[in-house]
């Protein structure tokens, strides 16, 4: 699979698949994008101080889960992440996109550079707030109850990945949440939402990041399925 980089609105820098004409990120900007769906939508319904699990639904480049160690260390979170990675993205690329330097985090580099060397397939305590797993593998494979409180869905966009927003796999994220759980997601499309409905959740229309006008937030009902 062939990615480039590229720089994006807000001066972060992303992957470009020119295979399918898709970015990792918004082209609106990386970090924006990142903080305002999956921080400011998601995480920061979690007090400070508090135990989050969460499912990151597309490790990728790893910025998701760097953002949220960041935030941890701010709010003195206790992060439980695992991320769901199908093509993972080699660490001399992840090095490129200066993510460190776009969030004047200079002086994480290491950590930063940690998160993708970490082994797949195990628990790593990175520090004493914040424990990764990474999986390697299909979404297919995944069958988890009532392990996360929150899910980062990342996936690349419908028009490329049409199997991965469907009724089937929000199922599956249904039932990996505990009760009253959260779902974060970038898109807005109709057939999205229904998706989500269709298999229980709650779902709210959201003020979308730059470029977009919504995104989606489900939150799990009190009965399981």
């Amino acid at each position: 699979m062939e990615r480039k980089i590229i720089q994006t609105s807000d001066g972060s820098k992303s992957l470009y698949l020119p295979e399918h004409d898709e970015t990792y990120h918004s082209r609106h900007g990386a970090l924006q994008e990142a903080y305002h769906v999956f921080i400011r939508s998601g995480l920061d319904l979690f007090g400070d101080g508090t135990e989050v699990r969460i499912l990151e639904m597309g490790f990728g480049t790893g910025l998701n889960c760097f953002i949220t160690w960041l935030e941890a260390q701010s709010r003195n979170l206790r992060i439980h992440y695992c991320g769901l990675e199908a093509y993972p993205v080699s660490i001399e690329m992840a090095v490129e996109l200066d993510y460190p330097v776009a969030l004047r985090h200079e002086e994480s580099q290491s950590l930063f550079e940690s998160l993708h060397k970490s082994p797949w397939d195990r628990n790593v305590v990175i520090d004493e707030n914040f424990e990764l797993r990474k999986v390697k593998g299909l979404l297919t494979d995944f069958n988890e109850t009532a392990t996360y409180d929150l899910v980062y869905f990342d996936a690349f966009g419908p028009r490329v990945q049409p199997e991965l927003w469907t009724e089937t796999v929000f199922e599956k994220m249904y039932r990996a949440l505990d009760q009253k759980g959260v779902l974060v997601t970038y898109s807005a499309k109709g057939s999205v939402r229904r998706a989500l409905q269709a298999v229980g959740f709650e779902v709210e229309r959201l003020p979308g990041p730059p470029g977009k006008r919504e995104m989606l937030r489900g939150t799990k009902g009190p009965e399981m399925l």
